[in-house]
């Protein structure tokens, strides 16, 4: 028998300069993959203008208006960053790259409404997003 994977890659097509997209079932079948029956599985993004969050999944309209705020929190300034997204480098910061979550029963430990989304702050993009963990 092979060894289990240590880490599953997620492709993400995002469709708007930003974006919050929910990757919970994705998720999912990465720790199904991993083969993690108890413990914690790390989510992680290796992009600087994205990140990855947890937030209710029940409404769709949730993660929108989650977009709509991050944005406005952070306008579009004079920045010194010349490429033109130091907004999204912001939001990223803001957010964060990361989530430890826990596996409980081969299935994500997350709360009723809870669910795993992926940020978009410079989109579109073709994105990854990195799902880690051990048996």
């Amino acid at each position: 028998m092979g060894a289990s994977p240590r880490r599953v890659n997620l492709s993400i097509e995002t469709t708007s300069r930003v974006q919050v997209v929910d990757i919970t079932a994705r998720v999912e079948e990465a720790v199904r993959e991993l083969g993690i029956e108890e413990g914690t599985v790390h989510v992680f993004c290796p992009h600087t203008t994205g990140a990855v969050a947890v937030n209710e999944a029940a409404d769709p309209d949730v993660a929108t208006d989650i977009g709509r705020a991050l944005s406005a929190m952070v306008p579009d300034l004079r920045f010194a960053h010349a490429e033109g997204n130091a907004p999204a480098h912001l939001l990223a910061t803001l957010v964060g790259p990361s989530e430890l979550l826990p596996v409980l029963g081969g299935r994500l430990g997350l709360g009723t409404w809870q669910g795993v989304f992926f940020c978009e702050f410079d989109g579109p993009r073709s994105r990854t997003v990195w799902v880690m963990g051990s048996p």
